[in-house]
Order: structure tokens, then sequence, then C-alpha cells
């Protein structure tokens, strides 16, 4: 009985209940098994969850015939004392000796279809079977949440000063949009670069991601701080250049990469949004012309991994918070971007140089 309850996971952390000190007793008589649990905050949004989860678990043991499930919640120097386990150092779990491929998307211009690259490009991914994060550097213009169907009124737990972000569609990500005051998540951010700085640290530092394959950085378009503070913060970092077809946009998307590189990141390649789009009549639609992606790549000397078509699907989709890899599989757009996923799962991960965790 212990064993099986003790194996639930918590939604969340993504640990399992006695790995997380969440159990307080479980004990079985007469057929009735009584399972008394600690939850880690007071109105824990995955109470629920857990709750018929244990009672699952437990029913699922020969010989139990009721369950009983009572929750508590942990006192203060029990749940620090979790949150220092969970926390380890407090440090920059993504640096140059991370496991964690650590993959940003950038942009030269705003409004070229970043973060929607970003959000499907993470869902893709977390259905292949990865452990997928995705962190929302776009502080001024932050549209991960939304992209990913995350209420507005979701909140991260807070877990003694360590950030547990919420899951959506197989993904964990957090946003600045989820620590604004609810009346507030529809303003403005006005912040400047030290602040910036400090916010970006923030998040790689005190936000619990656990164990990642993948964590994806949406960035801000063009060049300026938040570019620099994650050259910083993410030397290791492989960049991944959004740009559209037409020169306006390319000839920007270069500047991207190549401050990228200045500041030691690796550049995988180029995806081309708004690229042109077939008709249900046969012809083309190239209403920002064509060519700007593999210009891009031929310019920065990388593979152009992804033309991604015009498509009412995707716009669709995204406004729905449903990424069109789910909600139109089948889209043009979708099969693109299910491409890209599958090139980015398939690129080396670039360990070179970096200590390994070898056990004799």
């Amino acid at each position: 009985m212990l064993a099986a309850v003790g194996a639930v996971r918590d939604p969340e952390i993504r640990r399992p209940l006695a790995e997380l000190d969440m159990l307080d007793s479980v004990e079985v008589a007469g057929g009735l098994a009584d399972v008394r649990l600690s939850l880690t905050v007071v109105g824990c949004p995955a109470a629920d969850r857990i709750e018929r989860e244990v009672r699952a678990a437990a029913q699922s043991v020969d010989g139990v015939e009721e369950v009983r499930v009572s929750l508590g919640v942990m006192a203060p120097e029990r749940r620090a004392a979790l949150a220092d386990r969970l926390r380890g150092e407090r440090r920059n779990p993504f640096g140059p000796d991370s496991l964690t491929r650590v993959i940003a998307v950038t942009s030269g211009k705003g409004g070229v279809g970043k973060s929607t690259v970003t959000a499907n490009l993470a869902v893709a991914l977390a259905r292949r079977g990865l452990s997928v994060g995705v962190l929302d550097a776009d502080v001024h213009g932050f549209s991960i949440p939304g992209l990913l169907g995350i209420p507005p009124e979701t909140s991260p737990v807070d877990l003694d000063g360590l950030i547990v972000p919420p899951v959506a569609l197989g993904v964990k990500a957090v946003s600045i949009g989820m620590f604004l005051p609810p009346g507030e998540r529809d303003g403005a951010v006005a912040w400047r670069g030290p602040m910036l700085h400090r916010t970006l640290n923030q998040f790689l530092t005190d936000v619990h991601f656990g164990a990642l394959d993948v964590l994806l950085v949406d960035t801000p378009p063009g060049t300026g701080d938040v570019a620099i503070s994650l050259g910083q913060l993410l030397p290791n970092a492989e960049v991944l250049v959004v740009t559209t077809p037409q020169p306006a946009a390319s000839d920007v998307a270069v500047r991207s990469g190549l401050v990228a590189r200045k500041l030691g990141q690796r550049l995988i390649g180029v995806v081309e949004t708004m690229s042109p789009a077939r008709m249900p009549d046969g012809s083309v639609l190239d209403l920002f012309g064509s060519g700007g992606g593999a210009s891009v790549a031929a310019r920065l000397d990388v593979p152009l991994l992804a033309t991604v078509p015009l498509s009412t699907a995707l716009r669709r989709a995204g406004d729905a918070g449903e990424p069109v890899v789910i909600a139109a599989g089948d889209d043009d757009a979708a099969v693109a971007l299910e491409a890209l996923a599958a090139a980015i799962a398939g690129l080396g991960r670039g360990l070179s140089g970096r200590r390994l965790p070898v056990a004799l």
C-alpha cells in the first residue's frame, strides 16, 4: 500500500509523493485504507487531482474495499526543508555544466511569430516524450501563457521562495504575466535593463523546472538588454532565428543572429514564418514575398530548418490558446512545425567541453 500510494506523482513538482515527504500515514484495517497527506500550500491547485490519483492507487491494492483520504498542509518548517531539498545550491541550473538543451528563439523584429513558434515547438517536443520547459523572457510583450492556454488567473506555486511553474499541454512554463496582480495582467510592464536582468536571473535560479531535456526561451525582439543578459546567463544556449520572408525582416534577423554569436551562443538554424501558402485552387499566396529565410540562413551559414506558411488555422489556434500542432495537425503550418520539432530533436546536443556526471 505504501509503495502504491507513495509512487503517485505530484502533478506540479513531478516527483513521487513519498520522495516529497507528503505522506503522513498509510494504514489498512479490515479493507479500509486510511491515507493522510500534507500538501505543500494552502489551496494547492492540484489538490483534487492528487486526492483522485491517491484514491485510485490505494484501490488498486488487493484487499482494499474502501479508501479514505485526508488532506492537510505542511508545517512551515517541513515546507522549508522540502524547498531546500528541491532547490539544492542556489544557482542557475542551466549553466555551463547542465545537460539540458537551452534553445533561445530570437528575432530581429516583433510580430514575426516567434512566440507562436516557441509554443508550438515546445508542445511538439513534449509530444515526442521530452521533458520541456518554456521561459517567457519577453517581459514587455509576454504571450506564452495565452498561446499555451494557461488561464489568466493561474499563478505559480510559491514554495518558500521556490517557484513551481504551472504545466500546460505537458510543458512547464513561466512568464512575468503570472506574477502580476490579477487586475493588472492586461497592463503594461515598464522596466529598465537592470530590472529585466534581475527578473531573468530569478526565473533561472528560483523556478523549479526539475530535470528538463529542453528549455525553450522566448526572447523579445532585437538585440537589447535582454539579449545581452541571456548571453551572460546562458552562454551555452543554442539559438534559433525567426524571420518572415521580406527583406525588411530578414535583414534585421541577421543582426540578432550575429549578436548571439558574439555572445558565444551557437546558432542552430533559421525558421521562416508567414511563408507562401497553398490556396484551395492550387495557386500560391506570397503576401510577404519569399526567400527571406533562405537568405538569412545563407548569411549566417546555418540551415533553414522550417518554412511555416501563412495559415488561418495557425492564427485561430493561437487565439484560442491551443497550439496548431494539436488543434489542426494536418494543416500545412502544423506539419511544418512538427518537422521543425523533429529536426531540433535530431540535432546534436553540443556536449563538447562539458563535464558529465559519470559514476564509477
